[in-house]
């Protein structure tokens, strides 16, 4: 285990970054180390591969990264951390709906009790040190009330405005299975230290983030796990008819996101904000995997099961809030996302990626979607 160090005066104070091995933990250090920042990692790396994306960032970035190997029900740990930072990205989380359902305690343990611990540990060093939260859209639970129709091959909203602009922050929480409510209590505790101890905290309602340096699983990070899986030449299960949409985004804009919201803080302090890839990345998940086919270059296999508890057959985020308060640009497109994410992963496991018969590269993907 690594501890942190007790600094001197004259040295920087490190951003926090929980969970900073993981998918987005390690996107977002990438980007503070580039920009100069002393980063201090904590994370159990408890997930399988993301000691690679330490190694990674140690690589890329000597002198910038620090760590500390421990879980955030580690409550000594977590506070010594907190006390030497100058602001937090807390994005360590039991991740998973499935698992939320056979281990409930645990889930409540490591997303409630890991994040009102760190706030109490903020609130507790008398500075004020932002802290920018990964929250999921699961909070506004399954949407049945919204009303959806199928087209074609994809659920849409009944409610043109909904259909034209998405899920905003104004949709009344409503958790569904234990990962909807320990995420939301979560969520809800960030916000209410802004409010009742003026800790600056900003709060991310996120869609399906995807891109490189993602450890996709059937149970979490699903486009990852598409990918890999059409790679490798193996069967792809879908959970209910397939006709589900998600707004996707790549993790690049997500980072512009929560690096913004850190450095916006003062603006946003106590805020909320949808983050997904909005009505223009929406896509169904039979679309996703008719575009994979054409990157891999060979069919799919694809099985069918039952629909599992909470899930949404539509969500698509209103973004126009956090690109608005944070000045974000146009996100990029999903079809040049995915290409680049199974670039990405086609390198890392040594297999080729071939769309139309040829080595495929992610800038082709825009054109290639008009054809």
């Amino acid at each position: 285990m690594t501890n942190p160090v007790s600094l001197r005066r004259d040295e920087q104070r490190p951003v926090l970054v929980t969970g900073g091995a993981g998918f987005i933990g390690s996107n977002i250090a990438d980007r503070l180390a580039s920009e100069g920042e002393q980063v201090l990692i904590y994370d159990a790396l408890a997930r399988p591969g993301v000691e690679s994306n330490l190694e990674w960032l140690r690589r890329r970035h000597p002198g910038k990264i620090s760590a500390v190997i421990a879980d955030v029900r580690d409550h000594d740990q977590l506070e010594s951390a907190a006390r030497e930072a100058s602001a937090v990205f807390h994005m360590a989380a039991q991740v998973a709906v499935t698992t939320s359902l056979i281990e409930p305690i645990e889930d409540f343990e490591i997303n409630v009790g890991g994040t009102v611990h760190l706030l109490d540990a903020l609130r507790r060093t008398g500075r004020r040190i932002p802290l920018v939260f990964a929250s999921t859209n699961k909070v506004y639970g399954d949407l049945a009330d919204v009303g959806f129709v199928l087209e074609g091959e994809a659920y849409q909203a009944a409610d043109q405005a909904v259909r034209r602009r998405g899920i905003d922050e104004s949709r009344p929480l409503d958790f569904h299975t234990p990962y909807g409510c320990s995420k939301g209590a979560a969520d809800q505790y960030v916000l209410d230290y802004a409010r009742s101890f003026g800790v600056p905290t900003c709060v991310f309602r996120m869609s399906c983030i995807y891109g490189p340096r993602q450890m996709g699983t059937e149970d979490q990070g699903w486009v990852a796990h598409f990918l890999i899986r059409a790679l490798e030449g193996r069967a792809i299960s879908l959970y209910g008819d397939g006709c589900q949409v998600r707004d996707i985004l790549h993790v690049s804009d997500a980072v512009n996101a929560y690096v913004g919201a850190w450095r916006a803080i003062d603006n946003v302090q106590g805020t909320a904000f949808n983050l997904g890839g909005g009505p223009a990345n929406a896509v169904s998940l039979r679309r996703l995997l008719g575009y994979i086919e054409q990157l891999v270059g060979r069919p799919v296999e694809i099985t069918y099961s039952d629909w599992r508890a909470g899930d949404q057959r539509y969500y698509v985020a209103d973004t126009e809030a956090a690109a608005q308060a944070l000045g974000l640009p146009r996100p990029m497109d999903w079809r040049a996302g995915v290409a680049d994410l199974a670039e990405w992963l086609a390198g890392e496991r040594g297999l080729p990626l071939r769309g139309r018969g040829t080595t495929f590269p992610a800038a082709a993907a825009a054109a290639m979607a008009t054809s």
